[in-house]
């Protein structure tokens, strides 16, 4: 399932082109009024002892479905791309808060300096919501997930 929306989300970008920004993602982080909600609690502090949002078809974002986040490092908005052997790479570390009936209730990104791509990230996470597996609880419950996006040099 998150093959399609990953196909959906895919930008084909020229040398010298702009490549536009995603729509704005629609999950709940925050109230109109702009202060974090008491309803919905905030991730921990130590996102280590949360349990691994298992996702079906998980795969990492290709150069391919990555071209938002390139054009944001090139643009100078993101500082956080690494160098590899392959290219570059960017990753975002996620906290979901999913309730007990496996609909994504909140989703955070860690801040990389760069809200943009954050906020790109968790939109991906939220179009995959149907292919996210949750272990069977009583309550809402925190995972962690991370999205990593390449290119090439």
């Amino acid at each position: 399932m998150i093959g399609p929306f990953l196909a959906l989300l895919q930008v084909v970008a020229l040398p010298g082109s702009a490549v536009p920004p995603p729509p704005a993602p629609t999950y709940p982080t925050m109230p109109s009024g702009g202060a974090a909600s008491t309803s919905v609690p905030l991730p921990p502090q130590d996102w280590s002892t949360l349990p691994v949002l298992r996702i079906r078809q998980r795969s990492t974002t290709l150069a391919n479905t990555s071209a938002y986040v390139h054009a944001e490092v090139v643009a100078g908005r993101c500082t956080k791309a690494s160098r590899t052997a392959q290219g570059w790479t960017l990753s975002v570390d996620l906290a979901v808060l999913m309730t007990s009936e496996g609909r994504v209730r909140r989703i955070t990104p860690r801040a990389i300096d760069c809200p943009t791509v954050e906020q790109y990230a968790a939109g991906v996470i939220l179009g995959a919501r149907d292919a996210i597996d949750v272990i069977d609880t009583d309550t809402d419950t925190w995972y962690r997930t991370s999205l990593t996006f390449a290119w090439g040099a």
